[in-house]
């Protein structure tokens, strides 16, 4: 076996316009280096914490996708209690069942809670959706 130096900038690219990167390089940490450093990561990603550390300001920005939300994390939070809170999975499931068997009697008084609970469910929509950094209605 030959020790030899590998130059992965004079990897050959191909003829599209896709770029070929260099194999992934790995590295084992014990536990406690681990933890070290998602702790001091914070929110970034192991490898762009660990790319900024090595390289510092010459780090080579990477390519951000284009679905990747900006998460209000607060409002997710609001969202998934008052989801948790509200029984709105099982009194749907309830319905549903109702019309399936005939016995949901439509009043105009059950007409109105059916039109608020859909008033509801679509502003938990809206919601959710500013949450996860979407516009309602489709919108980036």
């Amino acid at each position: 076996m030959t020790n030899s130096r590998h130059n992965f900038n004079e990897i050959a690219k191909p003829e599209t316009d896709k770029p070929k990167y260099p194999p992934p390089f790995s590295l084992r940490l014990t536990y406690e280096e681990r933890a070290r450093l998602d702790a001091e990561r914070g929110d970034k990603s192991v490898g762009a914490y660990i790319r900024e550390r090595l390289f510092g300001n010459d780090a080579a920005p990477r390519k951000k996708r284009g679905n990747s939300p900006n998460l209000d994390k607060e409002a997710l939070g609001r969202l998934a209690g008052a989801l948790g809170q509200s029984r709105l999975s099982s009194n749907l499931n309830q319905l549903a069942k109702a019309v399936n068997t005939g016995s949901l009697p439509v009043t105009p008084e059950t007409e109105a809670e059916l039109q608020g609970a859909c008033r509801e469910v679509s502003e938990m929509r809206a919601a959710l959706l500013v949450a996860l950094g979407k516009a309602p209605g489709g919108r980036p």
